[in-house]
């Protein structure tokens, strides 16, 4: 994937030196740890989630929240406002709960309809504006709309949404046939852009391909995704799915998959910890060994 800086007034590729977006790659997420070490106690964090689609729905709240356990810790008096262009978000009970639960009153959350909405950011000084007026932040992470990577973009993968619609059947591209496109940067319907979703997408992708270079008609098989957030580091919630295709789409299996129960004793969150921790260690190891 790539970040579309055409979508907030005057916020540019070089303004996230300052107002990192910390989406992609070890370096920005190292800035935006500094920043957070070195605001004072007492200071604001802003977090600016897009409208979807975008990498990985959740994390932005995950990382609110794990920001949060590291104020709490060495910066109690701070606060994190998250200013969200989406009217709601994923998880978003679980998340709420245990946000009053392990950190009460330090994270706030405004929809896009109540002002969460960015228009445009000042990186020089430290602020954004949406439709109710400015805020300003001492550590500003500004995560912008995104679409495929350049190179998906370039070779004329993409249609005019910026992602690659796919055959939902085999993921060979709709407009360059003979190109698979798999995660983040394919048009999947109903699945979130995961690392889990494009886990599974490879596999059906994988086994399409055998069939079809073996000129039989490829299997549809149903394709499942997982994902799990911390809220603190013995603390995590889960939401998991099966989808199949119906058609040419692909919609959820009615029945299938969960979501964290919302009103449980603490042990199931520090037990959901231990399951998500498993969970990372099994997916890693599937996909590098």
């Amino acid at each position: 994937i790539d970040m579309r800086f055409d979508q907030i007034e005057n916020y540019k590729p070089e303004d996230t030196d300052f107002i990192p977006h910390a989406w992609k790659g070890r370096s920005a997420t190292l800035r935006l740890l500094q920043q957070l070490e070195s605001m004072p106690n007492g200071g604001m964090v802003l977090i600016c989630p897009p409208a979807l689609p975008y990498r990985c729905p959740p994390a932005p709240y995950e990382r609110a929240s794990l920001v949060a356990h590291y104020l709490s810790q060495h910066k109690p008096r701070s606060k994190i406002l998250i200013l969200d262009a989406k009217e709601q978000f994923p998880k978003q009970a679980l998340f709420s709960a245990g946000w009053k639960s392990l950190y009460g009153r330090m994270i706030e959350w405004f929809n896009g309809s109540a002002g969460g909405l960015i228009l445009r950011a000042d990186a020089k000084n430290m602020t954004v504006e949406t439709e109710f007026g400015i805020e300003k932040g001492d550590v500003i992470n500004l995560i912008p709309a995104q679409w495929a990577g350049r190179i998906a973009r370039a070779s004329g993968l993409s249609d005019e949404s910026g992602w690659c619609p796919v055959d939902l059947l085999t993921f060979e591209s709709t407009l360059l046939p003979g190109i698979h496109v798999i995660g983040d940067a394919a048009i999947a319907g109903v699945m979130p852009k995961s690392g889990f979703s494009a886990n599974n997408q490879a596999k059906v992708t994988a086994a399409a391909v055998i069939a079809l270079l073996k000129e039989k008609e490829p299997t549809s098989y149903p394709i499942s995704n997982t994902c799990y957030s911390f809220l603190a580091p013995d603390y995590a919630i889960y939401v998991t799915a099966e989808y199949q295709l119906s058609g040419r789409e692909l919609v959820k299996i009615n029945g299938s998959g969960g979501v964290s129960p919302l009103n449980v004793d603490l042990s199931v969150r520090h037990s959901e910890a231990v399951s998500a921790q498993r969970w990372y260690d099994s997916i890693t190891q599937d996909m590098f060994g």
